[in-house]
């Protein structure tokens, strides 16, 4: 299973971007993010440099997007 450090997460906006191990930028989506991971106003969230695992999956517009993403610790 892949690894990487958040790049930086929008919360507002419910997306953002890991740095993968191989160097790559992957597209992370809120509703990837666990359930159990949201802030006091409900929102799911990563923060920036926070490790993670996750799968790689196809996205829209060529580009890869992170699913099933799980924090390392």
């Amino acid at each position: 299973m892949p690894e990487g450090s958040v790049k930086w997460f929008n919360i507002e906006r419910g997306f953002g971007f890991i740095a993968n191990d191989d160097g790559s930028d992957i597209y992370v989506h809120y509703t990837e993010i666990p359930s159990n991971r949201k802030n006091e106003d409900g929102y799911r969230y990563l923060r920036p440099e926070e490790r993670v695992e996750f799968e790689i999956a196809d996205g829209e517009n060529d580009r890869l997007k992170a699913i099933d993403i799980r924090l390392v610790n």
